[in-house]
Protein backbone atom coordinates (compact mmCIF):
# COMPACT_ATOMS: atom_id res chain seq x y z
CA UNK A 1 0.00 0.00 0.00
CA UNK A 2 3.01 2.38 0.79
CA UNK A 3 4.43 1.75 -2.42
CA UNK A 4 1.31 2.22 -4.12
CA UNK A 5 0.53 5.44 -2.29
CA UNK A 6 4.34 7.41 -2.89
CA UNK A 7 3.57 6.37 -6.80
CA UNK A 8 0.52 8.19 -6.44
CA UNK A 9 2.22 11.43 -4.72
CA UNK A 10 5.16 11.03 -7.25
CA UNK A 11 2.00 11.45 -9.78
CA UNK A 12 0.35 14.28 -8.27
CA UNK A 13 3.68 16.17 -7.92
CA UNK A 14 4.08 16.41 -11.82
CA UNK A 15 0.70 17.18 -12.49
CA UNK A 16 0.86 19.79 -10.20
CA UNK A 17 4.47 20.77 -11.64
CA UNK A 18 2.85 20.52 -15.26
CA UNK A 19 -0.35 23.19 -14.48
CA UNK A 20 2.16 24.92 -12.97
CA UNK A 21 4.26 25.37 -16.09
CA UNK A 22 1.22 25.68 -18.28
CA UNK A 23 -0.22 28.37 -16.21
CA UNK A 24 2.70 30.18 -16.78
CA UNK A 25 2.97 29.64 -20.34
CA UNK A 26 0.22 30.90 -20.93
CA UNK A 27 0.20 34.13 -18.43
CA UNK A 28 3.33 34.81 -20.81
CA UNK A 29 1.52 35.01 -23.65
CA UNK A 30 -1.09 36.90 -22.09
CA UNK A 31 1.05 39.39 -21.21
CA UNK A 32 2.63 39.39 -24.61
CA UNK A 33 -0.57 39.76 -26.64
CA UNK A 34 -1.66 42.79 -24.05
CA UNK A 35 1.87 44.49 -24.96
CA UNK A 36 1.80 43.66 -28.38
CA UNK A 37 -2.01 45.06 -28.43
CA UNK A 38 -1.77 49.07 -28.08
CA UNK A 39 1.57 49.13 -31.05
CA UNK A 40 -0.93 47.38 -33.39
CA UNK A 41 -4.04 49.59 -32.06
CA UNK A 42 -1.30 52.65 -32.83
CA UNK A 43 -0.40 51.05 -36.05
CA UNK A 44 -3.79 50.78 -37.22
CA UNK A 45 -4.36 54.32 -36.67
CA UNK A 46 -0.99 55.58 -38.40
CA UNK A 47 -1.90 53.69 -41.38
CA UNK A 48 -5.92 55.05 -41.49
CA UNK A 49 -4.29 58.76 -41.28
CA UNK A 50 -1.63 58.23 -44.44
CA UNK A 51 -4.51 56.32 -46.76
CA UNK A 52 -6.51 59.71 -45.94
CA UNK A 53 -3.90 61.94 -46.34
CA UNK A 54 -2.93 60.07 -50.23
CA UNK A 55 -6.63 60.64 -50.65
CA UNK A 56 -6.74 64.55 -49.53
CA UNK A 57 -3.51 65.33 -51.53
CA UNK A 58 -4.83 63.87 -54.60
CA UNK A 59 -4.53 67.19 -56.94
CA UNK A 60 -1.54 68.81 -55.87
CA UNK A 61 0.65 69.92 -57.98
CA UNK A 62 3.53 67.44 -58.05
CA UNK A 63 4.67 64.41 -56.17
CA UNK A 64 3.82 64.39 -52.44
CA UNK A 65 5.75 62.99 -49.07
CA UNK A 66 3.71 61.99 -46.38
CA UNK A 67 5.53 61.40 -42.79
CA UNK A 68 3.35 61.04 -39.90
CA UNK A 69 4.40 60.92 -35.94
CA UNK A 70 3.31 59.40 -33.28
CA UNK A 71 1.07 59.56 -30.66
CA UNK A 72 1.65 60.91 -27.60
CA UNK A 73 3.02 58.42 -24.96
CA UNK A 74 0.54 59.96 -22.38
CA UNK A 75 -2.06 59.28 -23.56
CA UNK A 76 -3.54 56.12 -22.93
CA UNK A 77 -6.33 55.72 -25.73
CA UNK A 78 -8.59 52.66 -25.16
CA UNK A 79 -8.79 50.56 -28.08
CA UNK A 80 -10.96 51.41 -30.69
CA UNK A 81 -12.61 49.13 -33.82
CA UNK A 82 -13.47 52.09 -36.30
CA UNK A 83 -11.33 55.66 -36.20
CA UNK A 84 -11.79 58.20 -38.30
CA UNK A 85 -8.99 60.94 -39.52
CA UNK A 86 -10.05 64.30 -40.26
CA UNK A 87 -8.29 67.61 -40.73
CA UNK A 88 -8.87 70.74 -39.00
CA UNK A 89 -11.43 73.25 -40.63
CA UNK A 90 -9.90 75.47 -43.36
CA UNK A 91 -6.75 72.85 -42.95
CA UNK A 92 -5.20 71.56 -45.98
CA UNK A 93 -2.79 68.57 -46.54
CA UNK A 94 0.40 70.85 -47.17
CA UNK A 95 3.72 71.33 -44.39
CA UNK A 96 3.39 70.69 -41.16
CA UNK A 97 0.34 70.44 -39.89
CA UNK A 98 -1.70 68.21 -37.03
CA UNK A 99 -3.98 65.41 -38.37
CA UNK A 100 -6.97 64.54 -35.79
CA UNK A 101 -8.13 61.02 -35.07
CA UNK A 102 -11.23 60.43 -34.07
CA UNK A 103 -13.31 56.72 -32.45
CA UNK A 104 -16.50 56.10 -33.50
CA UNK A 105 -16.78 52.84 -32.01
CA UNK A 106 -16.93 51.72 -29.51
CA UNK A 107 -15.38 54.97 -27.08
CA UNK A 108 -15.44 58.21 -27.93
CA UNK A 109 -12.13 59.94 -28.56
CA UNK A 110 -9.87 62.22 -30.20
CA UNK A 111 -6.67 62.47 -30.71
CA UNK A 112 -3.51 64.20 -32.61
CA UNK A 113 -0.93 63.58 -34.40
CA UNK A 114 1.79 65.91 -36.32
CA UNK A 115 2.34 65.15 -39.73
CA UNK A 116 4.38 66.37 -42.94
CA UNK A 117 3.21 66.82 -46.03
CA UNK A 118 5.62 67.96 -48.50
CA UNK A 119 5.24 68.99 -52.37
CA UNK A 120 7.70 68.33 -54.92
CA UNK A 121 7.55 69.66 -58.24
CA UNK A 122 10.18 71.33 -60.94
CA UNK A 123 10.68 75.23 -60.22
CA UNK A 124 13.20 77.49 -61.95
CA UNK A 125 16.37 77.13 -59.91
CA UNK A 126 19.90 79.86 -60.39
CA UNK A 127 22.34 77.56 -62.00
CA UNK A 128 24.82 80.64 -61.78
CA UNK A 129 24.75 84.04 -59.33
CA UNK A 130 22.33 86.58 -60.50
CA UNK A 131 23.53 90.37 -60.09
CA UNK A 132 20.51 92.31 -59.19
CA UNK A 133 18.62 94.68 -61.49
CA UNK A 134 18.65 92.75 -64.79
CA UNK A 135 16.58 89.61 -65.85
CA UNK A 136 18.26 86.10 -66.06
CA UNK A 137 19.29 84.74 -68.95
CA UNK A 138 18.12 81.14 -70.11
CA UNK A 139 21.23 79.83 -69.67
CA UNK A 140 21.55 81.01 -66.26
CA UNK A 141 18.95 79.46 -65.04
CA UNK A 142 17.65 75.44 -64.95
CA UNK A 143 15.02 73.46 -63.84
CA UNK A 144 15.31 71.56 -60.81
CA UNK A 145 12.39 69.61 -58.17
CA UNK A 146 12.05 71.51 -55.17
CA UNK A 147 9.40 71.69 -51.92
CA UNK A 148 6.44 73.33 -52.98
CA UNK A 149 5.66 73.27 -49.21
CA UNK A 150 8.56 75.48 -48.06
CA UNK A 151 9.26 77.69 -51.12
CA UNK A 152 6.24 79.91 -51.85
CA UNK A 153 5.53 81.56 -55.23
CA UNK A 154 8.06 79.78 -57.47
CA UNK A 155 8.41 80.43 -60.86
CA UNK A 156 8.23 77.67 -62.96
CA UNK A 157 9.19 78.67 -66.34
CA UNK A 158 11.04 81.08 -68.67
CA UNK A 159 7.98 82.87 -69.66
CA UNK A 160 7.34 84.18 -65.93
CA UNK A 161 10.66 85.78 -66.34
CA UNK A 162 9.63 88.38 -68.99
CA UNK A 163 9.88 91.96 -68.60
CA UNK A 164 10.64 91.24 -64.46
CA UNK A 165 14.27 92.20 -62.93
CA UNK A 166 15.61 90.66 -59.99
CA UNK A 167 15.18 93.19 -57.10
CA UNK A 168 18.82 91.69 -55.38
CA UNK A 169 21.76 89.31 -56.17
CA UNK A 170 20.81 86.12 -55.60
CA UNK A 171 23.48 82.63 -55.16
CA UNK A 172 23.78 79.62 -57.55
CA UNK A 173 21.19 76.85 -56.06
CA UNK A 174 18.78 79.82 -55.48
CA UNK A 175 14.82 78.78 -56.18
CA UNK A 176 13.90 81.85 -58.32
CA UNK A 177 10.47 83.35 -56.49
CA UNK A 178 8.26 86.29 -57.99
CA UNK A 179 8.72 88.50 -54.61
CA UNK A 180 12.69 88.54 -55.86
CA UNK A 181 11.61 89.92 -58.81
CA UNK A 182 9.97 93.31 -59.85
CA UNK A 183 8.58 94.84 -63.44
CA UNK A 184 11.04 96.00 -66.18
CA UNK A 185 10.13 99.84 -65.93
CA UNK A 186 8.77 100.92 -69.55
CA UNK A 187 11.42 103.74 -68.78
CA UNK A 188 14.19 104.39 -66.45
CA UNK A 189 15.89 107.62 -65.18
CA UNK A 190 18.03 109.31 -68.13
CA UNK A 191 16.34 107.14 -71.10
CA UNK A 192 15.38 109.76 -74.37
CA UNK A 193 11.42 109.74 -74.55
CA UNK A 194 9.08 111.72 -76.69
CA UNK A 195 7.01 114.16 -75.30
CA UNK A 196 3.40 113.54 -76.98
CA UNK A 197 1.05 117.32 -76.17
CA UNK A 198 -2.67 116.71 -76.05
CA UNK A 199 -4.96 119.38 -76.51
CA UNK A 200 -8.09 120.30 -77.62
CA UNK A 201 -7.51 119.65 -81.61
CA UNK A 202 -4.01 120.06 -81.41
CA UNK A 203 -0.94 117.25 -81.00
CA UNK A 204 2.54 118.39 -80.54
CA UNK A 205 5.60 116.21 -80.15
CA UNK A 206 9.14 116.83 -78.54
CA UNK A 207 11.68 114.85 -77.23
CA UNK A 208 13.16 115.08 -73.54
CA UNK A 209 14.89 113.05 -71.21
CA UNK A 210 13.46 111.13 -68.51
CA UNK A 211 14.01 112.31 -64.42
CA UNK A 212 12.92 108.92 -63.16
CA UNK A 213 11.64 105.55 -64.03
CA UNK A 214 7.94 104.46 -64.18
CA UNK A 215 6.03 101.84 -65.79
CA UNK A 216 3.36 102.39 -68.25
CA UNK A 217 0.56 104.17 -67.22
CA UNK A 218 2.06 105.59 -63.82
CA UNK A 219 3.47 109.58 -64.16
CA UNK A 220 6.44 110.39 -65.22
CA UNK A 221 8.38 114.04 -64.79
CA UNK A 222 10.76 114.85 -68.07
CA UNK A 223 13.14 117.34 -69.08
CA UNK A 224 13.21 119.46 -72.56
CA UNK A 225 16.03 120.23 -74.31
CA UNK A 226 15.01 123.81 -73.74
CA UNK A 227 15.27 122.70 -69.83
CA UNK A 228 11.41 123.01 -69.11
CA UNK A 229 9.75 120.16 -66.90
CA UNK A 230 6.79 118.35 -67.63
CA UNK A 231 5.00 116.06 -65.93
CA UNK A 232 3.04 113.09 -67.85
CA UNK A 233 1.98 109.33 -68.26
CA UNK A 234 4.00 106.86 -69.51
CA UNK A 235 2.73 105.02 -72.25
CA UNK A 236 4.12 102.24 -74.54
CA UNK A 237 7.45 102.87 -76.86
CA UNK A 238 8.56 105.18 -73.91
CA UNK A 239 6.05 107.64 -75.02
CA UNK A 240 5.30 110.20 -72.34
CA UNK A 241 1.51 112.00 -72.92
CA UNK A 242 1.06 115.05 -71.12
CA UNK A 243 -2.21 116.66 -71.81
CA UNK A 244 -3.75 120.71 -71.35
Amino acid sequence: MSTVRQAQARGGGRVRRLATALGAALAATALAAAAAAPAAHEGDALGAIRLYLEKEATGLPGRTEISVGSLDSRVNLTPCSRVEPFLPPGARPWGRLMVGLRCLDPQDWTAWLPVEVRVFAPALVAAVSLSAGRTPAPGEVRMAEVDLTRERSVLTSLEQLQDRVLTRALPAGQVLRADQFRLRPAVSQGDSVKVVYRGQGFTVSTDARALGEAMSGQTLRVQTGSGKVLTGTVQAGRVVEVRF
